[in-house]
């Protein structure tokens, strides 16, 4: 799938496919360790207000769900050039009243934010952007979750692996908000450094296990 650089709204997919894939990443990586460290995480994880992936380096995100239908996209890639671009682009212009907007002022005022997308409505939107802005990150943060093969590559990459059948399973169920306790577990009986409690907790909180959330 193509991403637009800058990124368009119609180039990401239903919030629900993009909280399915990024939250099935953020359930297999969970460990008891990493919960307590707060903010100060890499990788993908999931708290009470959303999903997160951090590399540590060039890329952060985080993704909402406020309230029914409504989904908030916001973090920053190094290839953004969003917030230094001159004249200065006002990424809350035309926002709906519901987005997070004194967290996000923070963000934009500690200048650690590269672009803002909501979704309500059946569709995504953003703040418009000028004509000469060359990209706003959407790409290189979020393209890694629009295609279901890398999506795959991902989970065979990670350093607790999961290929072949047994992944396609696991991102079938996710996608349909199915994905059962006891897949976790047969992965932790194949894998026993997996951390079983924290996979749990994470798919509690992810809503992937009874379509707890809107499709």
């Amino acid at each position: 799938m193509t991403v637009h650089r800058p990124g368009q709204p119609g180039d990401l997919p239903p919030p629900q496919l993009l909280w399915s894939r990024w939250a099935l990443l953020a359930v297999l990586e969970a460990t008891s360790g990493a919960e307590g460290r707060g903010v100060h995480r890499t990788g993908h994880w999931i708290t009470g207000t959303g999903l997160h992936l951090d590399d540590a380096g060039c890329t952060w995100w985080t993704l909402s769900r406020i309230g029914e239908d409504r989904y908030v996209l916001y973090g920053e890639d190094e290839s953004s050039g969003v917030k230094w671009h001159e004249p200065r682009i006002d990424m809350l212009a035309g926002a709906p009243h519901w987005l997070p907007h004194e967290k996000l002022r923070d963000l934009l005022e500690g200048w650690e934010l590269g672009c803002v997308y909501w979704y309500e409505n059946g569709s995504w939107a953003r703040a418009p952007y000028p004509g000469s802005l060359a990209d706003d990150g959407l790409d290189c943060g979020m393209s890694r979750f629009l295609d279901r093969e890398e999506v795959l590559g991902m989970l065979a990459d990670a350093d607790e692996p999961v290929e072949g059948p047994t992944a396609t399973d696991l991102l079938d169920a996710a996608e349909a908000y199915r994905l059962s306790p006891e897949q976790l577990d047969a992965l932790a009986d194949d894998d026993p450094a997996r951390d079983l409690p924290a996979m749990h907790r994470a798919l509690a909180a992810s809503g992937l296990a009874a379509a707890a959330l809107p499709r």
